[in-house]
C-alpha cells in the first residue's frame, strides 16, 4: 500500500506500550507492534482508495424510482481517539437516465469512506456527495447509525448510545413525502 510505513507504525506502538508503563519486550507483547501495524494497514485502507471508482460501474435499466439498500455494516475510526466506532449505514437513491449502479457497489463507497481516520457526520456527507458526483441521480439519501467507543470507553461512559446522522441531497431535499417513504423503510 502506498504512503503506509508499517517499520514507523511498529515504533509507535512500542512507545506507547512504553508510555503506559509496560514493558514491550515481553512475551506477549513482542509481536504486537507487528499486529497493529497490519491491523491499521486494513483498517485505514481507504486512505489509499478512490470511493468513486466504485461507482463507476453502472448498468443502462429503464428505472428511476427508489434503490435502498440498508443495514450495510460499517467499521471506522474515531480520528480524534484512535479508537473504533460501528454501525449500519442505510443508502438511498433515485436514479436518471436509467442509469444504476451495483448493489454491492453503493456499499464498497461506504466501506472505502469508513477506512479512514473519520468523523460519522463526515462519511455520511461524503457517501452522499461521492454518489451524486458520479451518478447524477436525482435524489440521494444516507442515513448512518453508530456506536462510539469514544463514548463507550471513556469520558461519559455510556454504552449503547447510538449517533444517527443523515444527509439529503436532490429531490430528497424538498420532498418530504420521498423522504419519509426512505425512513419507513429503514425501519423496517
Amino acid at each position: 500500500m502506498a504512503n503506509f510505513d508499517h517499520e514507523k507504525i511498529k515504533e509507535g506502538v512500542r512507545l506507547i506500550l512504553e508510555g503506559v508503563g509496560e514493558d514491550a519486550g515481553r512475551e506477549g507483547l513482542l509481536d504486537t507492534p507487528d499486529r497493529v501495524a497490519r491491523l491499521y494497514q486494513e483498517v485505514f485502507a481507504g486512505l489509499h482508495e478512490s470511493a468513486n471508482e466504485h461507482l463507476k460501474t453502472v448498468f443502462g435499466e429503464d428505472h428511476e424510482e427508489l434503490v435502498l439498500v440498508k443495514d450495510i455494516p460499517f467499521f471506522s475510526m474515531c480520528e480524534h481517539h484512535l479508537v473504533p466506532f460501528f454501525g449500519k449505514a442505510h443508502v438511498a437513491y433515485i436514479p436518471k437516465g436509467g442509469m444504476v449502479t451495483g448493489l454491492s457497489k453503493l456499499a464498497r463507497t461506504v466501506e472505502t469512506i469508513a477506512k479512514r481516520p473519520q468523523l460519522q457526520e463526515r462519511i455520511t456527507y461524503t457517501v452522499a456527495n461521492e454518489i451524486v458526483s458520479t451518478l447524477e441521480p436525482h435524489g440521494v439519501m444516507v442515513v448512518l447509525e453508530a456506536e462510539h467507543m469514544c463514548m463507550t470507553m471513556r469520558g461519559v461512559k455510556k454504552p449503547g448510545s447510538m449517533t444517527v446522522t443523515s444527509a439529503v441531497r436532490g429531490t430528497f431535499e424538498g420532498d418530504q413525502a420521498a423522504r419519509s417513504e426512505v425512513l419507513s423503510l429503514i425501519k423496517h
